[in-house]
This record gives structure tokens, sequence and C-alpha cells, in this order.
């Protein structure tokens, strides 16, 4: 392939990934809110995606997670773990607590589901300032069956999906 005709796939390529990044960002916001809105109203939280046939190709489910440690107050926070762990104190014109530590220690916190810490050491729990349960946003998740994705592409290469996605662009669409 030339440099010209590389050139002019990129840009196509480019301009139909941009088109169908927008298209996907709807259509998940939109899926998003008709699937909490559902499960508000009837307690549905899973959906199956099917081709304009009536075939399965995948399952959406609205996933929910628990709330998760994250802290609120950094100098609270900072002053507890210099009191109780200085060794994870990373000392630089500012004072910080190491990435690692705090990944970690929220983690252990948001397994436990309460912003408190138990030194193994001691086996003295310590309320930890800075850090509060806060709840997460809600999300999306799709779970493709077996050949969902085949069956996709099948569907894509027969002209089956020409008015379901990016009609303007496919052949038998409209304008």
């Amino acid at each position: 392939m030339s440099l010209k005709e590389t050139a002019g796939r990129a840009a196509v390529l480019q301009a139909l990934y941009e088109e169908i990044g927008e298209q996907l960002k709807a259509a998940k916001a939109e899926q998003a809110a008709g699937l909490k809105a559902a499960k508000q109203e009837t307690g549905t939280r899973q959906i199956s995606a099917e081709l304009p046939g009536g075939q399965a190709v995948a399952r959406v489910t609205l996933v929910s997670p628990s709330p998760a440690a994250t802290v609120i107050d950094e100098q609270a926070f900072t002053a507890w773990v210099r009191d109780h762990r200085a060794d994870q104190i990373k000392r630089e014109v500012v004072t910080r607590v190491r990435e690692a530590f705090v990944k970690s220690l929220l983690a252990e916190m948001t397994a436990a589901g309460v912003p408190q810490w138990c030194d193994q050491e001691t086996g003295e729990v310590h309320a930890v300032p800075g850090v509060a349960m806060q709840p997460r946003a809600a999300y999306v998740r799709t779970t493709w069956e077996k050949a969902g994705r085949d069956e996709v592409a099948r569907a894509w290469q027969a002209g089956e999906l020409a008015a379901l996605v990016l009609p303007e662009l496919t052949a038998g669409g409209t304008e």
C-alpha cells in the first residue's frame, strides 16, 4: 500500500472512529439512564441485547458498586498517617502519603466497609480521619454471549444493522 493510500485509509478510519465514538457515548448514556429508570420502576438490572432479528448477542447489566473508602480531608488523613505509619510518609517540599499506601489502605477500608484501619501488630483499630465511605456511581456492563461478537459482525456484513447503527453512513440508511 502506498503512503497516499495509507494516509487516505487512516483518515477514513479516524473519521469513522470519531463518529462511532460519539454515537457509542450517546447510546451508552441512554442505555444507562434506561436501566437506572427500569431498576427504580421494576427492579430490572439486566436486559438482553439482541440483533434486529431477535438473536441475543449480549447481556447488559446495571452494576451498582458498594461504597468505597475515599480520602475527603487530605490534611487530617496525612496527619493520621504521620502519627501512626510515619514510614509511609514521603517527604518533599510538601508532605504526602505514599500513593501505594493510600491505595492499599483505602482498599482495606473499602473491603471492610468502614473508614477504619486495624494495626496488625497491635490489634488496635483506628478510625481514620479524613476518610469516608462514599457511594460510587453505577455503571453498565456488557457481557457477550459466546458467539455474540461474531453474530454482530455477521449481521453487519449482511447489512442487517444499517437502520440501527449509523444509518447516515451505511447503505440503506437515511440522511
